[in-house]
C-alpha cells in the first residue's frame, strides 16, 4: 500500500471515536441544558414559614396479619390532601 492509502485508512480509523466524542458532547448538551438551566438557588426566593401542625398516636400495629392499616386513604385520592 502506498503512503496515500495508508493515511485515508488512518483518518477512517480516527474518524470513529473523534464522532463518537462529538456525539457525547452534543447528546450531553442536548439533554443537560446547563448553559440554559434555572439556578434554583440563586433565582428563587424561599419564605420559610413556622411548622403548624401535631402527630396524634391512634394506636399500635404490631404483629398483625391485615395486609391494609385501619383507616387508610390511598384510594382516595381527593382525601390525602387537605387545603387551607
Amino acid at each position: 500500500m502506498s503512503g496515500e492509502e495508508q493515511d485515508w485508512i488512518y483518518m477512517l480509523l480516527a474518524a470513529g471515536p473523534t464522532g463518537a466524542a462529538l456525539f457525547y458532547w452534543y447528546m450531553y448538551r442536548f439533554y443537560r441544558n446547563t448553559d440554559k438551566s434555572h439556578g434554583f438557588e440563586r433565582e428563587t426566593a424561599i419564605d420559610a414559614e413556622e411548622v403548624e401542625c401535631t402527630d396524634y398516636k391512634i394506636g399500635e400495629n404490631n404483629r398483625t396479619r391485615q395486609r391494609s392499616i385501619r383507616g387508610e386513604n390511598s384510594k382516595s385520592f381527593r382525601d390525602r390532601v387537605q387545603r387551607y
